[in-house]
């Protein structure tokens, strides 16, 4: 009966740990401008109360009697259950001037701090009451579990759960599932209450055991390989969903993989061999240390995708097999976990907060690999094995010695922040007409300018004559045209404006900001006023004054996909209250890996409104083929000429339904 009560409570915790961890970063993204930024700010946040769990989970263990531990975990659980709350109140969303990642860290304290304390200490604390109390018991399988059902949670969320439930059913089906999780725990904790050993028959029976004290060096160690997973978790995830494809659901693949590895590893010996693993871990290193630095093998999504998640699996393999093979006695776990998680907070911080302020571009994968090779001739006995990793660990530092060379040789600005690189390029041609300078945000281009003074003003890229925005803007007034962007790029669009006409510009990044006003020039040569607003279009969209927009261009990318919370049925009745009666609603869908273009006509079918679908091959070198769907109260506006010349209809996605902030699934829209 014991054993099945302790199960129940290590699975239940790490399940609710794992479930709260999408809800509470799902309703934080449409705050945040739908940054890939602030699920990794949310693992730094889990990490770090995770490291504070362990340690309050090792200390009470080490220095209180049984029933003491009991009384106050006990205690803890009962004030956890004053105030739950899983859903954070609309009064904590940014008004625009704070720090992101600070905001959102002090944002999680004040909401689920407490709960996800009580549940990050699961794991330590019922295992070191398991070895208290059930002889003979494999307490390091309760880790296995643990590991397994986060697995199952993270699994279930994005394909059973958040397809069809509300984040108000989710938080409160949440909520009943931790009050089961407080039952558990309080009868597992009163089970070792009556139960426990004597601490003097423990700690003889682990000396029977030949139980051996680990040192400072198992101390370290135990430290830098947890520390090198998290690190290596987060900058593949930042190269898979910034680099290579921002498709969001991609953000789960490397801590799917991450999560399998440690329940292999932890469950059984026999999954992690060193011989049979380290020529192939060691060859993997040396091919994505190269594709860093090479655009077709690191880059291109059908290639660097399984490359790197592959890459992820057996270095995640060889640090936690590693880890798994220097567990100590059960009588010092809680020490031991409480040292994974110092090393995983490490990791966490490092590239989750210290890595956007201090590094240009997206280098802190190519920093790991050098980092994994020198860890890995540490570990290793004798002299051939040391020797070919600082030959690893020397090539890893030299493909990133050529890759930061390549950018820096490259790019005229390199920047980075919360919401992401930043790069300006010059791109030369033969016919100096043709040399632009260009804007990418990761691997996306974001806007280019010519650089003959002459074509400077020409609009480009996205934004030609011929695209949907070209020709919404042709199709409005002529005198005193206002017009509403949400998201500036480059400020290719004030090419358009006019005298007496007022273009507002929506960016929440202010770096955008600073690049699109000092390395183009598209702002300050513009006859029109432009006005830029600083924050979440839509928060400020929600506070303003209605702004009556001839048109209103929802252009805000991240990555490559349009931030889900500005195409959804709320964001649409927030447009249509600024949209002047005859205005248009210009939607930019391009994407590679999505389908949008059904959304809006869900969405504008729903209100009554009328929608149509530009699709333009661009203007030969001077904008590129783009998909704009335009949205209109009056039917009489998309029929104007131009417009109704190059509109054609928008096949719908069957079974597709309305968008909402509580209902999208991006599965639905897959190409």
């Amino acid at each position: 009966m014991a054993r099945p009560l302790f199960a129940a409570t290590v699975f239940s915790g790490a399940f609710l740990l794992f479930l709260v961890q999408p809800l509470i970063s799902r309703q934080l993204l449409p705050w945040f401008g739908g940054s890939a930024a602030v699920w990794a700010t949310c693992l730094v946040f889990f990490q770090v109360v995770l490291l504070a769990g362990y340690a309050y989970s090792d200390w009470i263990a080490r220095h209180l009697r049984p029933r003491h531990q009991a009384g106050v975990h006990l205690a803890l659980l009962a004030i956890s259950l004053i105030n739950l709350s899983v859903i954070a109140d609309p009064s904590w969303k940014p008004k625009g001037g704070e720090d992101p990642s600070l905001w959102i860290l002090y944002l999680l304290v004040a909401t689920i701090g407490l709960p996800y304390f009580l549940l990050s200490t699961t794991g330590p604390l019922v295992q070191s009451w398991v070895a208290r109390t059930l002889t003979g018991s494999q307490v390091y399988r309760f880790f296995a579990l643990s590991n397994l059902a986060s697995l199952i949670a993270l699994i279930c969320y994005p394909f059973l759960i958040e397809p069809h439930a509300s984040i108000a059913l989710q938080a409160r089906a949440w909520t009943a599932l931790y009050l089961f999780f407080v039952l558990a725990c309080a009868a597992s904790a009163l089970f070792f209450m009556r139960h426990a050993l004597p601490a003097a028959a423990h700690a003889k029976k682990e000396e029977s055991d030949k139980d051996v004290k680990p040192g400072l060096r198992s101390h370290v160690l135990w430290l830098a390989l947890s520390a090198m997973g998290t690190w290596l978790l987060l900058a593949t995830t930042n190269h898979i969903t910034q680099n290579i494809a921002a498709v969001p659901f991609l953000w789960l693949l490397p801590l799917t993989i991450y999560l399998l590895t440690f329940i292999l590893c932890f469950e059984s010996d026999r999954w992690y061999a060193r011989s049979r693993l380290l020529l192939p871990t060691a060859l993997m290193l040396v091919v994505c240390a190269y594709g860093l630095q090479h655009r077709h093998l690191g880059f291109e999504i059908r290639i660097a995708v399984p490359l790197y998640a592959a890459g992820l699996f057996l270095f995640c393999m060889f640090l936690h097999g590693e880890l798994a093979g220097m567990r100590p006695a059960p009588r010092h776990l809680t020490r031991f976990y409480l040292m994974v998680s110092l090393g995983g907070a490490l990791g966490g911080i490092a590239v989750g907060l210290v890595a956007p302020r201090i590094l240009p571009a997206y280098y802190e994968l190519g920093i790991g690999f050098v980092i994994l090779a020198l860890l890995a001739a540490c570990l290793f006995p004798g002299r051939l094995l040391p020797v070919g990793a600082g030959v690893l660990a020397v090539l890893c530092a030299y493909f990133l010695s050529v890759q930061v060379s390549n950018d820096s040789r490259q790019a005229r600005r390199m920047e980075r922040s919360f919401y992401g690189s930043l790069r300006t390029v010059d791109t030369r041609h033969a016919n100096p007409e043709k040399d632009v300078r260009e804007l990418f945000n990761g691997s996306i281009r974001h806007g280019e300018q010519y650089l003959d003074p002459k074509r400077r003003s020409e609009p480009t890229t996205y934004y030609g004559r011929t695209s949907g925005i070209g020709l919404a803007i042709a199709c409005t007034r002529t005198q005193g045209r206002k017009l509403g962007v949400i998201g500036l790029g480059a400020g290719t669009l004030a090419a358009y404006g006019r005298a007496g006409d007022v273009y507002r510009f929506y960016e929440i990044n202010p770096q955008v900001i600073d690049i699109a006003r000092s390395e183009f020039s598209f702002l300050r040569d513009s006859r029109a006023r432009v006005d830029i607003v600083q924050g979440d279009a839509r928060l400020a969209l929600e506070s303003e004054a209605p702004q009556r927009f001839d048109v209103l261009a929802i252009d805000a990318f991240s990555g490559d996909s349009i931030p889900i919370h500005l195409i959804t049925r709320e964001a649409m009745d927030v447009y249509l209250r600024h949209l002047a009666s005859q205005g248009i609603l210009a939607f930019h869908v391009t994407n590679r890996f999505l389908e949008l273009a059904p959304v809006v006509a869900n969405l504008a079918k729903e209100r009554g409104l009328h929608a149509v679908l530009i699709e333009d091959e661009g203007e030969g070198t001077t904008s590129h083929s783009t998909d704009w769907v335009l949205v209109a109260r009056d039917k009489n506006v998309l029929e104007q000429g131009p417009i109704a010349d190059a509109a054609s209809p928008i096949e719908p996605i069957e079974g597709l339904g309305i968008w909402t902030d509580d209902f999208n699934n991006l599965f639905d829209v897959l190409k």
